[in-house]
């Protein structure tokens, strides 16, 4: 008797093991993931730097290894950076193994991209429309072909420096909005951040359904 429950013990046990080395197998498979949190200063994520620093460290936590993550980002003004160009060549897939496009070109057309597969670092579903809180916004400063926008309308938050007045593109990641035309349903840019404290402070982030998140991609 103690002998089969010892042997029922190992195998309960080793399927566990297995269950955790494919469930960290997945994650570090993982190559695309919204952030399961901002940095916490609204739009100010310390330029383009500290918001690939921030896709990192998340990644890292949650056991990815061995990638260099970008977040998914566009710059404005001299040396202007496309969101779409620093995100390497795809495929990407979310921390449940599921892609969600397989290059540049599907990921700025017909691509997977929805509340149920645009997932956190950590395999969870980020709310959306219709959820409290709705957390759908996603810093993007992108136009919908993943360019910068050229012009002087802020659409950056001073390249990203900023926590104040100003104001940032983003975009809806669960693909819902007030109706059904293109920017609501876009995932990448939908309208630009606004708010009591001028546009890009967290509580103007969170006053239209946002939470200062990002998209984070692995480049190739």
């Amino acid at each position: 008797m103690k002998r089969a429950t010892g042997l029922a013990l190992i195998a309960c046990t080793a399927l566990a093991a297995g269950g955790l080395t494919y469930a960290q197998a997945q994650q570090n498979a993982m190559t695309f993931f919204i952030t399961s949190a901002g940095p916490g200063k609204g739009a100010d994520l310390g330029g383009l730097e500290g918001a690939d620093r921030h896709c990192q460290t998340l990644a890292q936590a949650a056991g990815s290894s061995g990638k260099t993550w970008r977040a998914y980002l566009s710059t404005q003004g001299a040396n202007a950076v496309n969101a779409k160009d620093r995100i390497g060549r795809g495929p990407w897939q979310n921390a449940k193994a599921v892609v969600v496009a397989k290059d540049v070109a599907e990921l700025h057309g017909t691509n997977n991209l929805n509340k149920q597969t645009a997932l956190s670092e950590k395999g969870d579903v980020i709310s959306g429309r219709g959820d409290t809180p709705n957390r759908h916004d996603i810093l993007t400063g992108s136009q919908a072909d993943g360019t910068a926008f050229a012009g002087a309308d802020d659409r950056t938050c001073g390249n990203y420096s900023k926590s104040g007045a100003g104001a940032v593109m983003v975009g809806h990641h669960d693909r819902q909005g007030p109706n059904d035309s293109a920017p609501m349903i876009s995932w990448n840019s939908s309208h630009p951040s606004r708010g009591p404290d001028g546009g890009c402070s967290q509580a103007d982030l969170k006053s239209t359904g946002g939470d200062g998140l990002l998209y984070c991609f692995a480049g190739n």
